[in-house]
């Protein structure tokens, strides 16, 4: 007999209404009759560990659940009638007990969601200044590759095979074999995307989430200027420079040359590390009664202090003179002052958005813009430049790791051939 207290029935439910396969003891006829009589709102099953209610005005059932920890998990069964939300609510309570005896989480999104949530983060983070610039490959990895493959599928779901043939569809879409930094790029997405579905408790940090591969075709060294090429290069600059017909061009070229020589002359990053230096990050540094020049840069592995070469000074005074904000100062006047102001910028401050096109042509109207082995020179070839010279020199790997920002590993990995070369008279 069914006993109706304001809004709570405390009766047994039929074993067909329960979810459970213990023998009905009552026909579902006389069951549902007397639930429908007694139009019930809250119901108990599973021993209380599942609790299916409606709320006012709400046509449909809702559930709760408890896990074996305690916890409980709050659903909409979806159903209006209550022999399947009963059904619904029974489902799952068995798939969140099983989700959770494999350590999954129990809230899931599929992976277009997940990878817009990934996005949004790191467009939040370099928005802020937080961001790296190698930001701009996950997000290409993510939106070109990652989304339009993986689409409505769970991360989670994925096994090895699935990664497999991703990465088959990636090199056919790519119409190339990529080389081993770009899959690094890849699998550092990857992994990007897991750490959002953990922190929103999309995934367990416990699941097994198949890897990306690493190994691709092994990268080429980057083209660099001898000693010989770099004279050439700063003797054709200073002509070079002062030969622009536009105004754009007068403003370009000088501001071009000042660049080239400050990263021959520090082996900073080009682009976010170069570019985002100001006056004020720039400081003489004493030490045994020698004054160096120090640059504060913050780029792709944070910030670091570098030391410029002494040759760097005629750089400042150059950049100091044409700048407007600034050329009625001396240069100690301006590094003893909090200047805002970018350093490479034209005279009014404007800050281009690239010099690449700008060093192309320097190196299409030098000559200069294959090496020996004819691959084109960018601006990263004047870092390549400044390690192989220092290493020719004689400066510690460790040394040189920490001036330009990387691993002393990574040095080792890109300029292992010149190993035996710099210790030749120690060898011969």
């Amino acid at each position: 007999m069914v006993q109706v207290k304001q809004t709570q029935v405390s009766y047994p439910i039929p074993a067909r209404l329960r979810g459970d396969s213990q023998k009905q003891q009552n026909t579902p006829t006389t069951a549902l009759t007397q639930l429908t009589a007694a139009q019930p709102t809250l119901f108990h099953m599973r021993d209380g560990e599942v609790v299916l209610y409606r709320r006012a005005n709400s046509p449909t059932w809702q559930t709760r659940y408890k896990l074996q920890d305690g916890s409980w998990c709050r659903a909409s069964t979806r159903k209006m009638s209550v022999e399947h939300a009963v059904h619904a609510a029974c489902t799952m309570y068995d798939e969140a007990r099983f989700r959770q005896s494999l350590g999954l989480a129990q809230t899931a999104q599929n992976f277009a969601g997940l990878a817009h949530a990934t996005l949004n983060e790191l467009r939040s983070e370099m928005d802020a200044g937080r961001g790296k610039s190698v930001y701009k490959s996950y997000i290409t990895c993510i939106e070109k590759y990652f989304i339009p493959y993986f689409g409505n599928k769970r991360l989670e779901q994925l096994k090895h095979d699935d990664i497999i043939a991703f990465e088959i569809w990636r090199n056919r879409q790519m119409t190339k074999q990529p080389k081993a930094s770009t899959l690094m790029n890849f699998a550092s997405a990857w992994n990007r995307l897991q750490q959002t579905a953990i922190a929103k408790g999309w995934l367990s940090e416990h699941a097994a989430i198949p890897k990306l591969t690493t190994r691709g075709k092994k990268s080429t060294s980057r083209p660099a200027f001898n000693t010989l090429e770099v004279a050439k290069l700063l003797q054709f600059m200073q002509t070079w420079a002062e030969q622009g017909r536009l105004a754009v061009e007068r403003e370009m070229r000088p501001l071009l040359r000042d660049y080239t020589e400050m990263l021959l002359l520090t082996g900073m990053r080009h682009g976010t590390e170069a570019m985002g230096i100001c006056w004020k990050h720039v400081e003489w540094h004493t030490d045994k009664n020698v004054r160096y020049l120090r640059l504060w840069v913050n780029g792709k592995t944070g910030g670091r202090w570098l030391i410029a070469k002494h040759r760097a000074v005629d750089v400042l005074n150059r950049l100091r003179h044409r700048q407007k904000s600034v050329t009625y100062l001396t240069l100690d006047e301006v590094l003893a002052g909090p200047v805002q102001s970018k350093l490479f910028v034209f005279s009014d401050g404007y800050q281009a958005p690239s010099l690449n096109g700008t060093f192309r042509r320097l190196m299409r109207d030098s000559g200069m813009a294959l090496d020996a082995n004819g691959q084109n020179r960018t601006l990263y070839s004047l870092r390549h430049t400044y390690a192989t010279q220092e290493l020719f020199a004689g400066t510690d790997i460790h040394t040189l790791a920490k001036q330009m920002g990387t691993s002393v590993l990574m040095l080792e990995r890109h300029y292992s051939k010149l190993t035996a070369t710099m210790a030749a008279d120690k060898l011969a």
